[in-house]
């Protein structure tokens, strides 16, 4: 006897994945204040897992005590710096505010060493003329423009740095939790990755750890590493606001931009002030930290994972531009599992041959 044939309900598979759809985006809109936060510790805790297997080894095996540490840790590297800024612009406001209270300081200075340039130098100190005549009226036309949109980005920016500290502290609190329960959310990401998407699925989320780890090591690390070195060199050389610069210089750094655009304005700074000897110490130092970039990235991105280097670089600038700081890490993750995806699909077929085909025969031409 044949059993009659189940009749397929649209209507019900609709309904289902309209409330699957809904729970998904009233579940992502209650979290949605801590989305950020927890990105940032899982970023975080990824990178440095193996620092807390090492200190959990030298603390007898026990999980506690290596928590406490990195918590600490975290907050001594993430917080710390910021509120040396933030003390420092504080401590420093009445001296510049009184600076530029004094209308003696306001001069437009002549410029006359542009004539010692070679080949432009004295076209460059004619336009400079023009543009200062007049107490500098062309000069205040030319930047005018720009001075309103510049005003508005900073006030903007002022206004983001309470929910940059709000993040900062679910960070912590989050990764002091995934610190405690590692292993635990590992495997339960990797379940529900093998669900998805079967092996490739757990391959993925082996390989965006991986990235994560990559990127930690060859960007941060360098960057942290590079700005350090800058600002032991501001400091020795007298410049003043060193910490305040080699905070900017870390993020000159993350943004790949490079810590020459703090370093050599200062050995500017340095000659135009009369100190030659420091100016050349600092300019040799400078080149020296400059050049870092070129040997330490490369390396420590390949103890992080086997990939190009080109692909990790791009993944950073395109996603510092597409996603802000978080997009850091973001961005190397994307590109480096769709690459190797990619790759997994293309090497399901031979490679063709160095014979090229017979177009003719092949197209039954």
């Amino acid at each position: 006897m044949t059993q009659p044939k189940k009749r397929f309900d649209l209507a019900r598979l609709m309904f289902g994945i309209l409330f699957i759809l809904v729970m998904i985006v009233v579940c992502l809109w209650v979290v949605r204040p801590f989305i950020l936060g927890f990105a940032w510790a899982g970023m975080v805790v990824i990178a440095t897992w193996p620092l807390l297997l090492r200190v959990q080894k030298y603390t007898g095996g026990r999980r506690t005590p290596a928590v406490i540490f990195m918590t600490l840790l975290l907050v001594v590297v993430f917080v710390l710096p910021f509120g040396l800024v933030i003390n420092s612009i504080v401590d420093n406001s009445g001296q510049l505010v009184d600076w530029v209270g004094k209308p003696e300081n306001w001069h437009i200075p002549k410029l006359a060493w542009l004539n010692d340039i070679p080949g432009v130098g004295r076209r460059l100190y004619r336009n400079w003329q023009a543009m200062t005549a007049d107490n500098g009226k062309a000069l205040v036309a030319s930047v005018q423009p720009y001075a309103g949109a510049a005003t508005t980005w900073f006030v903007s920016q002022v206004a983001h740095v309470g929910g940059f500290m709000l993040h900062g502290t679910l960070m912590v609190v989050f990764s002091a939790l995934l610190y405690a329960k590692g292993e635990a959310v590992a495997k339960g990401i990797r379940h529900f990755a093998l669900r998805l998407a079967e092996k490739r699925g757990e391959a993925a989320v082996i390989l965006g750890a991986q990235a994560i780890r990559a990127v930690a090591l060859g960007v941060v690390v360098t960057a942290l590493t590079q700005a350090l070195l800058g600002g032991i060199g501001l400091a020795i050389s007298g410049i003043p606001y060193a910490t305040l610069l080699t905070v900017l210089m870390f993020i000159c750094c993350l943004a790949q931009i490079g810590p020459s655009l703090i370093l050599f304005p200062a050995v500017f700074w340095l000659y135009w002030s009369g100190d030659n000897t420091w100016g050349t110490v600092l300019l040799v130092w400078s080149c020296v930290v400059v050049s870092m970039d070129n040997f330490l990235r490369p390396a420590l991105i390949r103890l992080g994972a086997d990939l190009p280097l080109l692909l990790i670089l791009s993944g950073v600038i395109g996603g510092l531009l597409a996603f802000g700081m978080i997009g850091l890490f973001i961005g190397p993750v994307v590109l480096a599992v769709s690459y190797r995806l990619i790759s997994a699909w293309i090497d399901e077929v031979p490679e063709p041959t160095d014979e090229l085909p017979d177009l003719e025969r092949d197209l039954n031409i």
